[in-house]
């Protein structure tokens, strides 16, 4: 009798795939960290080396790759400090009560301050921390874009802290989960969907701040850095259109290419923490985790960290904090404040106390016409930055929620909206500009249009997280109970993604602030477009080097968040914290 074997065609294309696709994965992801060890290197030569302040920008085409190179690592760079400093402050506002306050307002008063009242005092004290090296200059571009990219981080995390439900808080007690065990499997995982799409937002507003500060003036004193945005910059200032497109198609395809590359791989890998209890049964997918995790090269990072937690979790299972169930009562947390809390607030004291004694002597040179158009140009920004804000809740909330809930539609819709969010509005703003000055147009009406490039992405992106963040069993129970439109809105919708449509709201307004200063003041070929606001007041005086005007325009900003904090923000977060916190 012939025995025959099992498997009949050992070479069939399909099983050859199989066996060799994780090979080339491999090969793909060992080239992708030769060209990482190769960037930090050619980086790392370059910023240790004598400082340049002013290095010329070629406008051929062959010089974009490297460009993109350095525009990139001060982004990485700039990305990574946003999201620890993020984490570690939205962890500690969340969880001390007695200065939670203190630290979300100046959150909120941080997030609306435009980047160029950042621009001097950093970039002197960066310069005079590192003089030898171009690594001063550089660390101030970074931390710069830092700015940019933070405070919706911040305020996402904050966020989804406060809007754990209490249930399973007490579970996490219940069970004797160190802080360590908490924050890792529980608060990391709740908060891993508003991180994610925050994050996208927060790369689009750090492209924002780098096109700005990789080449600026400041009183007699120039900086230009070599990146794609002083490569956009300076095709604009010389009105090379042929170099401005090629610039803006060369962040297009870096956006794009991110997309793929990074943010949708990590918004399926977030979709497993949806806090729901019946399984949705569309789930998103990414075809590239899917090759990642076929890899044997990308296994070995998991591997590792399990190796090192089991020991730590057991260590920490034998401490007395772990043996004894501690329960969840929030008036604990208001206890005496430590000797250390009390130390700390003196210094704090102590150095406003000194900043504002040198502020006020800086603020004798403001005369009374310079404080009047000030104010005007305050009342002017207000409602430009209010005009954005209405206008972009009006139009992301339906599309947000119809992306959130709708899968089919989001495959379409959401790697178009991921695109359009992380290209930097401030790539769009020389083209509008153009535009406005074909028609003979100024900035009066056309500085809310830029304003909307830089802010309505912030809801957008937070709307469709709430609706993903909505259990899939509760909008099931909506439709069994054949929930009317207006019903399903007012009941299960809107309460749903409060909390997210507020930080989006906090976040945009920020953006807003931010992008009053391009949106008010810019220059293109030999001609300067300007409207009355603080931002154009902030531009013009960071370029004439008017410490006095600058300072006094931050500060207004920073009254007139203070204020809106106080009487709208804050009782809105309050609302979502007790009203709108979903509860298991």
């Amino acid at each position: 009798m012939k025995l025959q074997s099992p498997l009949q065609h050992p070479f069939a294309r399909s099983l050859v795939t199989v066996r060799t696709w994780p090979f080339f994965i491999d090969v793909g992801i060992a080239a992708c960290g030769l060209a990482i060890f190769f960037t930090i290197i050619h980086t790392g030569r370059y910023w240790l080396g004598a400082p340049i302040p002013v290095v010329p920008i070629s406008h051929s085409v062959s010089a974009l790759p490297l460009y993109a190179m350095y525009s990139i690592v001060r982004m990485g760079i700039a990305y990574l400090l946003s999201l620890t400093f993020a984490i570690s402050y939205g962890y500690i506002a969340a969880y001390n009560p007695r200065i939670e306050g203190w630290m979300i307002g100046t959150l909120d008063i941080l997030q609306s301050i435009p980047v160029l009242s950042f621009l001097p005092p950093v970039v002197l004290a960066m310069v005079a921390l590192i003089p030898s090296h171009q690594l001063g200059i550089e660390m101030a571009v970074i931390f710069l874009i830092f700015t940019g990219q933070v405070w919706n981080l911040a305020f996402s995390f904050y966020s989804s802290l406060k809007s754990i439900p209490k249930e399973m808080l007490e579970a996490s007690r219940i069970y004797r989960y160190s802080a360590w065990q908490r924050f890792w499997q529980l608060e990391m995982p709740y908060a891993a969907i508003g991180l994610v799409w925050n994050s996208i937002v927060s790369v689009a507003g750090g492209w924002f701040a780098l096109i700005l500060c990789e080449i600026f003036t400041m009183g007699d004193r120039n900086f230009q850095l070599p990146g794609l945005g002083s490569y956009i910059q300076t095709a604009t200032y010389s009105g090379d259109v042929k170099a401005l497109l090629a610039g803006i198609m060369t962040v297009i395809l870096i956006v794009v290419a991110t997309d793929q590359f990074l943010w949708r791989p990590l918004i399926a890998w977030s979709d497993k923490f949806k806090f729901e209890q019946v399984e949705s049964a569309d789930r998103v997918t990414s075809p590239i985790l899917a090759m990642l995790q076929r890899s044997n090269l990308s296994q070995i990072p998991g591997r590792i960290w399990t190796s090192l937690e089991e020991p730590i979790y057991r260590r920490m299972a034998r401490t007395a904090a772990c043996r004894i169930v501690q329960p969840l009562d929030e008036d604990q947390a208001r206890g005496k404040a430590s000797i250390a809390f009390w130390v700390f607030a003196a210094v704090a004291v102590c150095v406003v106390g000194w900043g504002a004694t040198q502020a006020v002597l800086m603020l004798k040179g403001v005369t009374w016409p310079d404080l009047r158009l000030l104010l005007e140009g305050a009342g002017a920004t207000f409602l430009r930055v209010n005009a954005a804000l209405l206008i972009s809740a009006a139009w992301t909330i339906p599309v947000g929620v119809a992306i959130g809930f709708n899968p089919k539609l989001a495959r379409i819709v959401q790697p178009v909206a991921q695109v359009m969010a992380s290209v930097p509005a401030s790539a769009f703003y020389p083209i509008l500009l153009l535009g406005l000055i074909q028609i003979g147009g100024g900035l009066g009406v056309g500085s809310v249009a830029l304003m909307l490039l830089g802010t309505q992405w912030y809801i957008l992106f937070n709307v469709i997280a709430g609706a993903m963040s909505i259990p899939s069993d509760l909008r099931e129970a909506a439709s069994l109970y054949k929930f009317t439109w207006l019903q399903r809105w007012t009941t299960l919708i809107l309460p749903g993604i409060f909390p997210y449509l507020i930080t989006g709201m906090v976040t945009a307004s920020g953006g807003a602030w931010n992008a009053s200063v391009l949106a008010e003041y810019s220059k293109i070929k030999d001609q300067t477009l300007s409207t009355i606001g603080l931002g154009a007041e902030i531009q013009s005086a960071t370029d004439s080097g008017r410490f006095p005007i600058l300072l006094l325009a931050t500060i207004l900003i920073s009254l007139i968040v203070v204020s809106m904090n106080r009487l709208v923000w804050r009782r809105l977060y309050h609302l979502a914290e007790t009203k709108y916190k979903l509860l298991g």
